[in-house]
């Protein structure tokens, strides 16, 4: 399914990735059926997000999380119509 035939989904974006794309917003709709999807659809309207997001392969940063509905996620993930998607920063201590 493409980006253009799929309902969209909340994405909500850490305030750390935002603060790099002036204009970005916190919650934003996107479309696509999977997280990568999501991920590319939303780096049409704020360039540049996707290079911050993911890794080559294409992977997911390993500072970063995503959730859908709750559950962690990778980039092949479905997402359904209506779902909330959230980028998390990692959180690590010692």
């Amino acid at each position: 399914m493409s980006s253009t035939e799929a309902a969209p989904v909340t994405v909500n974006l850490p305030r750390s990735l935002v603060a790099l794309f002036p204009g970005a917003e916190r919650r934003m709709e996107a479309s696509g059926g999977t997280v990568l999807d999501v991920i590319r659809d939303l780096d049409t309207r704020v360039p540049g997000l996707a290079n911050r997001v993911l890794d080559a392969g294409p992977t997911l940063r390993t500072h970063l999380n995503v959730f859908v509905d709750g559950d962690q996620a990778g980039l092949d993930a479905t997402v359904r119509p209506g779902a909330r998607l959230h980028v998390i920063p990692a959180v690590s201590g010692g």
